[in-house]
């Protein structure tokens, strides 16, 4: 008898189911109810109260549920994960929103940090410090950025608005820190005897 095909799920449906998992860790010490935290928020779960948390069903979440649950089992703490989807599309609807505005908040924070690393590129272009030494950091600064872009992008499974800004302001830092580089081997150049 041959085995029945599973078809894709629509992507309404898919859309739609979660994970929640309910973490309960031991009062002390603090500092593995700390480290669950951390690796939830960085695997962009949604906290739905204390110790409740949600991410979409995709695969793009699970190796950072799987870090979460592996940090409370060490600790000595107890999980329950369930699979979970709106009673309805309003419910639906109202669980991918709440999800949206979370990613609204890091994109946010992420354009600022756009901000920063061009204000600290025209800081060092003023003070005219062109050297390598600031050319390296600048660019591991750009690299944290481009890291910090590609995990964002890779959690806003449902598009938040801000996500194609932050895609051009990534591009702009990236033309901003290649003129400095520019500058710095110009600098260089006139000035021979290396770094100052």
């Amino acid at each position: 008898m041959p085995k029945p095909v599973s078809k894709p799920l629509p992507t309404e449906e898919r859309e739609s189911r979660w994970l929640v998992l309910v973490i309960r860790l031991p009062a002390e010490p603090s500092r593995h109810r700390v480290a669950v935290w951390r690796e939830l928020r960085k695997a962009g779960a949604l906290s739905l109260g204390q110790g409740v948390w949600a991410v979409p069903d995709v695969p793009v979440f699970a190796d950072g549920v799987a870090r979460a649950l592996a940090l409370t089992e060490q600790a000595g703490g107890r999980t329950v994960t369930l699979n979970a989807a709106g009673r309805s599309t309003e419910d639906a609807a109202r669980f991918r929103a709440l999800f949206t505005a979370a990613r609204t908040a890091d994109w946010t924070e992420f354009l600022a940090d756009c901000g920063m690393f061009e204000e600290e590129l025209v800081k060092e272009i003023r003070i005219g410090t062109f050297t390598l030494a600031e050319l390296a950091e600048e660019e591991q600064s750009l690299e944290r950025l481009r890291r910090r872009h590609r995990d964002l992008t890779a959690r806003d499974v449902f598009g938040a608005p801000e996500a194609a800004e932050a895609g051009r302001r990534l591009k702009e830092c990236a033309a901003a820190c290649e003129d400095y580089a520019e500058r710095v081997f110009a600098a260089l150049h006139q000035n021979p005897e290396g770094e100052r």
